[in-house]
Formats: C-alpha cells, sequence, structure tokens
C-alpha cells in the first residue's frame, strides 16, 4: 500500500511539473508573439519587424499616431538610421549585441506614416532601454 502511495504521489508531482512547464512555454510565446510589430508593403518589397520585449506597452503609453508630422518623422529617422548604422560598422566601439545589424532605409522612398511613426518610436525605445544618445539636441537624459 506505501508503494502504491509513493508511486501516486510521484506521478501527480510529474505531472504537475509538466503542466507547469507548458503553461510557462505558452505564456512565453504569447508574451513574444505580442511584443513581435510586423509591417510591410509587398508593393514596395519592404519589411520591418520589430522583436523587442517590451515595445508594444512602451509604445501605448507614447503620443499617439497624428501627434508629429511625416515629415518630421522621415527627417528623424534618416538621422536615427544613419548614427544607427555607422554604430553597427564600429562593433568594437559600440557593442555589438545591441547593433546587430544595419538597418536598409531609402530617404528617398515614401515608406509611409505607420512605419515612419513605428520606427521612430522604436529608436525612442531603444535609447531608453539601453541607455544610449543618438540625437544630442534633444533634452532627454538617460
Amino acid at each position: 500500500m506505501k508503494t502504491f502511495l509513493y508511486i501516486t504521489v510521484i506521478g501527480m508531482l510529474v505531472l504537475g511539473c509538466a503542466s507547469t512547464q507548458e503553461k510557462n512555454m505558452a505564456l512565453s510565446s504569447a508574451t513574444v508573439a505580442s511584443d513581435t510589430v510586423r509591417i510591410a508593403n509587398d508593393s514596395l518589397e519592404y519589411e520591418i519587424i520589430i522583436i523587442e520585449p517590451g515595445f508594444n506597452a512602451w509604445l501605448v503609453t507614447q503620443r499617439p499616431r497624428g501627434y508629429y508630422g511625416e515629415q518630421f518623422l522621415e527627417t528623424r529617422n534618416r538621422i536615427y538610421v544613419t548614427e544607427y548604422n555607422q554604430r553597427v560598422l564600429q562593433p568594437f566601439r559600440f557593442n555589438p549585441d545591441l547593433y546587430i545589424q544595419q538597418i536598409n532605409y531609402e530617404p528617398n522612398i515614401h515608406y509611409g506614416y505607420e512605419v515612419n511613426y513605428l520606427l521612430y518610436n522604436y529608436f525612442l525605445f531603444f535609447e531608453q532601454r539601453y541607455r544610449q544618445r543618438f540625437i544630442t539636441t534633444r533634452g532627454r537624459r538617460y
């Protein structure tokens, strides 16, 4: 009888741990999926994928769409992308884990408001989260 009781308790522990692991894996993949922003336009053949934990939650707290003009966003994104790409090319000076690959942002392509808005906010998020500074004229200090 004791053996049966021990086997039953051990079996319940194994099943309990397995179900917790499955729930954690499901929660983890749901978090990653909810923190992935994908913007694509097949006619222009471009795609932006932002996979950054916490970005969506942070974005909700920022100024709404329509607050900035599209020209402002395009100008800032050109500055940010240029600086970011320069940092990618200098892995001994800047952390290569932060600056993984260059961003192909062509100034003569009209990406639209949504792309520029999300890209601009991603750079603000990146600056804040990783304590980086791209534009020295801004008043934010980290």
